[in-house]
């Protein structure tokens, strides 16, 4: 028998994590209201047909972005947070994301990141320009790491792979920096690494502007 009571939240949630788990070209009505355990029916109902859906999903994701709580004791740290909640929520939503790209709503989804980078390098001390390209340099830092992430993932077995290709014996000069090349990369240390020195450069008293 079909469920009688339904939400909206309920119908956007079970959505979502279908575009989550398998892409946009998952989500049917007739899939959703399969995993919802109603009619189509009352899926039409409350959020209209597949356009509509699709459309609330990407303002819902919009909106979901927009909820970055900076934490930290200083403008730096608090910076460091913005950044791996952001990386953290790119990552974790890659179709939802995408979603909201082609629908030329990329802007404004990052306004909000935006604004709390623009609070916190104020509270360092920057104003015009000089902050302006901070907040942009720091953006694109965390947007084009998890694209490396994503690129790195879903490319093919390398052969000869990189661990391969740093043998110490090979590196007689730096031995050490060989054989750390020859591990496997930590992204979250090396996210974190970059996001401090870039942002500790940025905040540094006297820098020069561009």
């Amino acid at each position: 028998m079909a469920r009688t009571a339904l939400t909206r939240d309920e119908v956007l949630d079970t959505a979502a994590s279908l575009v989550k788990q398998h892409g946009p070209a998952a989500l049917t009505m007739r899939k959703l209201a399969a995993e919802l355990g109603t009619a189509v029916t009352s899926i039409y109902w409350h959020v209209g047909n597949r356009e509509s859906l699709l459309d609330a999903l990407v303002e819902r994701t919009v909106q979901d972005m927009g909820a970055i709580r900076p934490v930290g004791r200083n403008p730096a740290d608090r910076i460091l947070s913005v950044a791996r909640i952001l990386r953290r929520e790119l990552r974790t939503r890659p179709h939802l994301i995408a979603m909201v790209h082609e629908r030329g709503l990329t802007e404004r989804m990052f306004l909000p990141a935006q604004q709390a980078l623009v609070h916190e390098v104020h509270a360092a001390g920057l104003r015009g320009a000089r902050a302006a390209d901070a907040v942009r340099a720091i953006q694109f830092q965390i947007i084009g790491f998890v694209l490396v992430e994503r690129n790195r993932e879903r490319s093919p077995a390398q052969s000869p792979a990189e661990s391969e290709l740093w043998d110490p014996a090979d590196a007689p000069h730096d031995p050490p920096l060989a054989r750390a090349l020859a591990r496997p990369a930590d992204p979250e240390r090396l996210f974190q690494l970059s996001v401090r020195s870039l942002v500790r450069a940025l905040l540094t008293p006297g820098a020069p502007p561009r």
